[in-house]
């Protein structure tokens, strides 16, 4: 049967003030199937990249102009198109600041949309129907546009598809109460249009969805009592004369869904595959009249497969990506994943014994950042990798309880019993199993924790941490609640595994590690192989200091003889740098160096720091630094550790954001000195390694050549 599991937010969102619309104009596929363009209703567009629920990039146009369409991603020339103020397109690249200074052209005439399929060129629809290649319209944007549509008749819907290496660009139309649709070839150009058959009177359809299958396109089309209509269109034999007469378009109907009271005001449907349907902001049958719901159905045995309630004002809008739903509701744009297996009868009534298959996989759990870092395969963490390996006698003595039962106990029970089950559940439950399960049960630990002062299992929420089926975005409260309880070794699991944690939260903690003595951190028990990165970088003593990672302690780059002199007087003796953090502070500071953040959400919050605590911080990050420099090779494979990069990027961060305050801080001056000569070291280092740039690309694009006996001596002309 389908599945929709536990989904986490991409980002909030700012929807009208009387809530009709959700703010988002429109969502595209970038590069590959983890990047995505969101396009606000208004002046933004924003590059996400999924798996890390974090923007890459954000363009705005100016206060006065609007974004009329939402922006496509071009990968033919990976560039970005969007079309401002109807007739305004724009054209600029990922590495472009300002929309304003990039590429624009004016046309004679309003834009409806432009459409682009990866590796296609991208197509302008507009609003009186023509249809124009990018490239074409480009060279001359002035052209003359005909008006394809009939006078009163205006589109309501468009999309593109590729068929047979072909692509086709839909339209529907809606003329004094009649729905057409439009069904047009580029490259040769022809249409046909056609007309819908009427549904109730006055009642227009709610939402479209087309794909291509079997040589055909199969149009989805939803209507507010509940209809969904499919209608099959050939792709070939498609007329050419311009104003010929709307063919017929037979229906069928698919499912009949329930409305509840009154009709559908906000719903989309969406096809899935061949056989499911997704479809939101209509009534779940067993739910109540309530419509805030994200359905599956089959449509081949009429079945609700999977139904998952949405918080928050539903808007009818929905997108689907690489077996993920994107979703707004409330202030918040979710991504649900889902799988839709094949069907069968017994599947459908759920009288099928599942067979566990290497070929049957649920969806990735959001993956741990330090995988994304490091590049590690996905691996189910070691508590699950060893639970087919425990002994069954502990999962025998407990009950075999149900994910609603251990639900239940978690509300009443003591701290133990709940420890106990839960494990038990853990250990009997298979991997691909979990995810839905442990959002429920972690939610429902954090309510009650929340509500009850005297009531907490640190260990339990441990465990189902460490499953990685948990993210920031499924148990918002988590983190706050471990920093509450003062559960240092919950907030560094968190922090390991939450690649979604917001930068509000993530500067808590920070406040929270630097803030906190000495003496309690000692005491904290924490994960073991930072603990001894940690041990190792403070006692290991290096007799010699080379040029290490662009600079060099023995040698400042600073031209003042005095303040070089100074720095080699500091730097000659690098086995007397002291840590100005105890050990396990130390080891929570490296977890917050390692976090995901974006620079525009997190600078305002740092902002909030006492000028001690920024002095504390940068005098840590300045220890790390002088370190790594000092000592070849530290990040040992195996040991999470904060990269060079990333101690920089902070460095740069806290200067940001504290600048003014430090310059008028006597106690800062020296810091600040050996910061500067640190940051302009990494300059220069960059700018080596751009000299060298070229001869690498060379070396790389030189063919291997067969080896001469066991030794040979070659002259390599780079240039």
């Amino acid at each position: 049967m389908a599945a929709l599991y536990e989904g986490y937010t991409l980002c909030g969102l700012v929807p009208d003030q009387n809530l009709s619309s959700s703010g988002i104009q429109g969502i595209e596929e970038e590069r590959d199937r983890d990047h995505v363009v969101v396009t606000d209703s208004t002046r933004s567009v924003t590059l996400y990249k999924v798996s890390d629920q974090k923007p890459l990039g954000s363009w705005t146009v100016k206060q006065g102009q609007k974004l009329t369409c939402p922006a496509v991603f071009n990968s033919q020339t990976n560039e970005y198109v969007a079309v401002t103020d109807n007739k305004v397109i724009r054209i600029w690249k990922e590495d472009d600041i300002l929309l304003d200074k990039a590429f624009k052209a004016t046309v004679s005439s309003d834009v409806w949309k432009v459409h682009c399929t990866h590796g296609g060129e991208p197509v302008v629809l507009f609003q009186r129907g023509a249809v124009r290649l990018l490239d074409s319209l480009l060279a001359a944007p002035q052209q003359p546009i005909e008006e394809v549509l009939a006078q009163e008749e205006t589109i309501r819907w468009s999309t593109i598809i590729v068929a047979e290496t072909q692509q086709f660009i839909i339209i529907t139309t809606e003329q004094k109460g009649e729905h057409f649709l439009y069904l047009q070839r580029l490259n040769p150009n022809s249409v046909q249009r056609y007309r819908l058959e009427r549904e109730e009177p006055g009642l227009s359809p709610l939402s479209f969805s087309a794909t291509y299958r079997d040589k055909h396109i199969c149009l989805l089309y939803l209507y507010p009592n509940g209809h969904m209509y499919q209608s099959v269109l050939s792709v070939r034999g498609l007329g050419t004369e311009e104003g010929v007469q709307a063919l017929p378009l037979p229906r069928s109907l698919l499912l009949g869904l329930p409305v509840g009271d009154g009709q559908l005001e906000a719903a989309s449907a969406m096809a899935l595959d061949e056989a499911h349907v997704a479809v939101v902001g209509v009534p779940h049958p067993s739910a109540g009249g309530g419509k805030d719901f994200l359905c599956i159905w089959n449509t081949n045995f009429q079945t609700l497969q999977a139904g998952k309630e949405m918080a928050g004002k539903i808007y009818g809008q929905l997108w689907s990506y690489s077996n993920k739903v994107f979703i707004p509701h409330g202030k918040t744009l979710s991504i649900i994943p889902f799988e839709c297996p094949k069907s069968s009868l017994a599947s459908a009534l759920g009288k099928l014994k599942h067979t566990k298959t290497e070929e049957s996989k649920t969806p990735n759990s959001v993956p741990s950042w330090n995988n994304i870092l490091h590049g590690e395969k996905a691996q189910p963490s070691k508590t699950a990798e060893t639970r087919r390996t425990r002994t069954t006698r502990k999962s025998q003595s407990t009950t075999n309880l149900t994910t609603d039962q251990v639900l239940e106990l978690i509300k009443t029970a003591p701290v133990e019993e709940i420890q106990k089950e839960v494990e038990g559940f853990l250990t009997r439950s298979e991997f691909q199993d979990l995810q839905p399960s442990v959002g429920q049960l972690a939610l429902t630990l954090v309510s009650r924790s929340l509500a009850d002062p005297a009531f907490y299992s640190s260990s339990t929420l441990a465990q189902l941490v460490h499953t990685r089926c948990l993210c920031h975005s499924v148990c918002p409260d988590l983190v706050l609640l471990a920093l509450e309880k003062k559960d240092y070794f919950l907030c560094q699991l968190c922090l390991q595994f939450f690649p979604d944690i917001p930068e509000a939260v993530t500067c808590a903690c920070l406040k929270a590690f630097i803030s906190m003595p000495d003496v309690d951190a000692e005491k904290v028990s924490l994960e073991p192989d930072s603990v001894a990165f940690m041990e190792n970088l403070i006692t290991r003593d290096r007799a010699e200091a080379g040029l290490q990672n662009g600079f060099s302690p023995t040698s400042s780059v600073v031209n003042d003889r005095q303040t070089r002199a100074e720095d080699e007087k500091k730097a000659s003796a690098p086995s007397q740098l002291i840590c100005p953090v105890g050990l396990h502070k130390a080891v929570l500071i490296n977890e917050i160096l390692q976090t995901p953040y974006s620079d525009t959400f997190l600078l305002p919050h740092l902002k909030d720091f006492s000028s001690q605590n920024v002095m504390l911080f940068l005098q840590y990050l300045q220890f790390l630094y002088l370190k790594y420099s000092q000592d070849a090779f530290l990040q040992m494979e195996g040991f999470r550790s904060p990269s060079l990069s990333q101690i920089m990027d902070w460095v740069c961060l806290l200067l940001d954001a504290h600048f003014t305050v430090l310059v008028m801080t006597p106690e800062a001056k020296g810091l600040l000195l050996n910061l500067h000569s640190f940051v302009k070291s990494q300059v220069r280092l960059v700018s080596e390694l751009g000299k060298i740039e070229g001869s690498l690309q060379e070396l790389h694009k030189m063919k291997a050549k067969e080896s001469i006996g066991q030794y040979s001596i070659e002259i390599i002309e780079l240039f």
